[in-house]
């Protein structure tokens, strides 16, 4: 299931349910949206401190709810931090199923974009937040609008940096993943559901400013020694370091061999200076030797009137 794509005029809502949010960067990047022919509706509860750390979970998660309640808000947008897990039973999953609306982020937001994907069927989207419009590039505003702008399409992986192959092949999947040690503690999750018959594509990401190789290869094994894994048919892994480190080159190269799957790496999403989206629960196919991702199946369902409702465009 797909949200109806932005139109002009179209409002964006902003949350922050993993982090408190400075108004002064709020304000920026309500600007630059605006800039893009886009309302912007900042969250009440953003700026708000209850916890000490952040606002309290009842607090983040009213004003995620209160978004999907909105007729007047097509997309809902924030940035990472730490936290969100906390929002997972209070989020209303019913109601997104009813009104299906545009979500992404990246990090952090982990939890919550694979939980609303695996509870509502809902496509949500990885590797963009709302910090992005506070000094927003050139590859990310194309990303932007090829996956959430009416009239631009995004049928294939445009990257802006040289991958590595780690081991070849092909595969086919739905796109499943986001920040590694999200993923690997979100195996073990009841509101993580996956189906077993189903194929499934990993796109995975982490930072040396987080974590060590060594913590990197304790969540790659978690994964591996999940129920999922057996539904896996490849993996993309995202921007670690500036300088790769041969150990991280080693033990991602080694995942491909143990489980003889395709695995690349590249700096085209995760915690670096590219931020692109992965539509997680679209079927994409990999294919490592020629270093080409294309998604099979990207585009929103036509409407329906047996469907789930879109928003109503104000």
């Amino acid at each position: 299931m797909y949200a109806p794509r932005l139109r002009p005029g179209d409002t964006i809502g902003i949350i922050s349910p993993s982090q408190i949010l400075d108004p002064a960067k709020s304000a920026r990047i309500a600007q630059v949206i605006e800039r893009l022919g886009f309302r912007v509706l900042v969250g009440d509860n953003v700026t708000k401190d209850s916890d000490g750390y952040l606002a309290s979970a009842a607090e983040r998660a009213a004003d995620l709810n209160q978004m999907v309640a909105d007729d007047r808000v097509a997309m809902i947008l924030f940035p990472g931090g730490d936290g969100a897990v906390e929002l997972l039973p209070l989020i209303d999953y019913a109601a997104i199923q009813s009104h299906p609306k545009l979500f992404s982020s990246y990090s952090d937001a982990t939890p919550i974009l694979l939980t609303i994907h695996a509870q509502t069927g809902l496509t949500t989207y990885y590797g963009f937040g709302a910090s992005e419009f506070r000094d927003l590039r050139y590859y990310d505003y194309v990303q932007f609008c090829s996956h959430f702008v009416e009239g631009y399409e995004a049928t294939d992986f445009m990257s802006d940096s040289q991958w590595l192959t780690l081991h070849g092949g092909t595969a086919e999947g739905s796109l499943l993943g986001g920040y590694l040690g999200h993923v690997a503690r979100l195996t073990a999750s009841p509101r993580f559901h996956y189906d077993p018959g189903a194929k499934y594509l990993l796109f995975l990401e982490d930072s040396d400013y987080f974590s060590e190789v060594g913590v990197v290869n304790t969540d790659l094994s978690y994964i591996e020694q999940s129920a999922v894994m057996a539904s896996v048919t490849g993996l993309v892994f995202g921007h670690y370091a500036d300088e790769l480190p041969p150990d991280l080159v080693s033990r991602l190269a080694r995942f491909g061999t143990d489980h003889d799957l395709p695995v690349v790496y590249t700096d085209d999403f995760g915690h670096g200076t590219k931020h692109a989206i992965f539509p997680i629960g679209t079927t994409a196919r990999l294919d490592a030797d020629h270093q080409t991702l294309r998604f099979v199946d990207s585009q929103p369902d036509p409407p329906s009137s047996d469907g789930p409702a879109g928003h109503d465009r104000p």
